[in-house]
């Protein structure tokens, strides 16, 4: 079906013009919000999305793979770190579709234009898998209707999409109780990343269940928020110690934050872990060469990128199947920044 011939049915269906048609799904402005829900909901049971191509619903297959991110660099941070969770995702990803004979298409969301690239790139590939925080709930609705969608998150409300991620509750959870249990740490702080990504809510949820079960209070929300970059964690541990907070233990929602914590620590004249100790979260490459080596948790990222994938060609081969919530097992990585004397491998279960 033409781009031309669709666009004037989804105008005629919501009773609007193309040209507000075109407006909506570029995110632009001069329509209501009744008029973008009402628009949104026509293109959605027509099966519609813009498409330079023109190839709405054929029925041929592209042979492409899509993947949408969230520009993790728009925190407006001094300093945009390198996103190195995401660069491990995309690798395994790359891998799982490379294995069958497909290509894929890589997108960043950033600002106000993330959604209109986002429906472009849902013009052009077969499926689509979306990193949460890449799009509101509404639109990834929209575009599951189109096309099959793979979120990639610790959790996603409601069932409705095939969700894969890892045991991050559960992970945070074993990191905060060896604090507790092995060194004796109650006073400890949670560096959280954005306030509304799944992955820091699910990890500071885990936080707060070892503190629980030590019977030690749980805050209601992280003492800071560090944008999961080293340049936020780095930030953030210096407001911190400005305000006169200074915690046995800080444990950090990610490692590229736990990395800027101990820039700020030692800047501070603090040692770790002597003074203060420090964790992180993802066990990336440079974690084991800190000094101190970072106690972490390791999550398997590559891993994630291949099992999204692989799920998101499961649901293209079967879309009728029951929805499908995959979680990967995380593991506690024990170093020296936690306070511990490790003499062996600097991997290893507690």
């Amino acid at each position: 079906m033409p781009d031309r011939s669709t666009i004037y049915e989804v105008a005629k269906g919501s009773g609007v013009s193309t040209a507000t048609v075109s407006r909506v799904m570029a995110d632009g402005k001069g329509f209501s919000a009744e008029t973008r829900k009402r628009v949104l909901a026509t293109a959605s049971e027509l099966g519609w999305v813009p498409s330079g191509r023109g190839r709405g619903l054929a029925s041929r297959r592209a042979g492409i793979v899509g993947l949408l991110f969230p520009d993790l660099g728009h925190s407006g941070a001094a300093e945009e770190e390198s996103p190195l969770y995401v660069d491990q995702v995309i690798r395994g990803a790359e891998r799982s579709a490379a294995a069958a004979g497909e290509a894929v298409l890589i997108a960043a969301t950033r600002s106000a234009s993330g959604r209109k690239l986002a429906f472009s790139v849902a013009g052009k590939v077969d499926g689509l898998v979306v990193m949460a925080r890449s799009l509101s709930d509404d639109d990834i609705a929209a575009i599951s209707r189109i096309l099959p969608v793979v979120i990639l998150a610790s959790s996603h409300p409601g069932g409705e999409f095939d969700v894969v991620g890892a045991d991050n509750r559960g992970g945070y959870q074993q990191i905060t109780a060896h604090l507790i249990d092995a060194h004796g740490y109650t006073d400890l702080a949670f560096l959280g990343g954005p306030a509304d990504s799944p992955d820091s809510q699910e990890r500071f949820a885990g936080f707060c269940d070892a503190l629980h079960d030590a019977g030690l209070a749980a805050p209601k929300a992280p003492a800071a928020l560090g944008g999961f970059t080293e340049a936020g964690g780095r930030k953030a541990v210096q407001t911190m110690l400005a305000s006169g907070r200074r915690p046995r233990a800080i444990v950090c929602g990610n490692d590229e934050m736990a990395i800027g914590a101990l820039s700020a620590l030692r800047s501070a004249r603090l040692r770790v872990p002597a003074d203060v100790a420090v964790t992180g979260f993802d066990d990336i490459a440079a974690a084991r060469h800190l000094r101190p080596a970072l106690s972490t948790v390791s999550q398997p990222m590559r891993e994630l990128g291949e099992q999204s994938v692989q799920l998101l060609f499961e649901r293209m081969s079967d879309p009728a199947a029951p929805q499908r919530s995959t979680v990967l097992p995380t593991q506690l990585v024990i170093r020296a920044s936690c306070g511990c004397r490790t003499r062996t491998s600097p991997r290893s279960r507690a």
